[in-house]
């Protein structure tokens, strides 16, 4: 059963990214599978509070069967701040970036066995791309339990020539790749992870409109 805060945090999530575009993510929050044998939850510094939570709300045994893969730029691999110190008594593994910690997700999947629930929390780049990762292994998207913390920042793809633009908050934003100022659609890709960028001054060249931080 969902927790109040749970309910109110998808209600949340729904409304706030209300738009008539179907492929726009909706995060409803975390809620733990006491059935699962193995739980893997991968997270930002934001998205760990939210598996604190979980932990909180599940009991001991069930983070005793967790593993979590942390990304983490600002904490040293090998450190115990008071975040890993919280997520205990789950295996913690932490990685310098999101990258790693998604590199180290499919080294996990590749030896995952049945009764595996896949977790993610923190920023819209890293449930996107857990989702892919965990696609790769025949998940389901709809089987993996997330939650949206901190940064709104964006991963970009321009449609003109495909190139993948990282932590996105404004827009229009130009991009790194072909130089044209892109217009940040709530159209999504989860095969790339990406929202779809288009140029916005194709039928009025050199009409940039205002660019503004709108994902911070």
């Amino acid at each position: 059963m969902l927790s109040l805060r749970q309910i109110l945090l998808a209600f949340q999530q729904r409304h706030k990214h209300m738009t008539t575009i179907k492929s726009r993510p909706v995060y409803p929050g975390l809620s733990p599978d006491l059935n699962a044998r193995k739980n893997v939850c991968v997270c930002d510094e934001a998205g760990a509070e939210a598996i604190v939570e979980l932990f909180a709300s599940a009991g001991g045994p069930f983070a005793e069967r967790s593993l979590v893969l942390l990304a983490a730029e600002t904490l040293k691999t090998n450190g115990r701040g008071p975040v890993i110190e919280r997520l205990s008594p789950a295996e913690i593994e932490v990685s310098p970036a999101l990258d790693a910690a998604i590199v180290r997700f499919r080294e996990v999947l590749s030896r995952a066995a049945m009764g595996l629930r896949v977790y993610a929390a923190g920023s819209e780049p890293l449930i996107g791309s857990v989702i892919q990762a965990a696609a790769d292994f025949g998940i389901d998207h709809k089987s993996i339990r997330t939650e949206q913390r901190g940064s709104l920042k964006r991963r970009v793809q321009c449609v003109h020539c495909k190139g993948i633009i990282e932590d996105v908050t404004t827009s229009p934003v130009r991009c790194t790749h072909c130089g044209l100022f892109l217009f940040v659609r709530d159209h999504y890709s989860r095969r790339l992870a990406a929202f779809q960028g288009v140029c916005v001054d194709a039928e009025c060249p050199g009409e940039i409109p205002e660019i503004k931080v709108l994902y911070s």
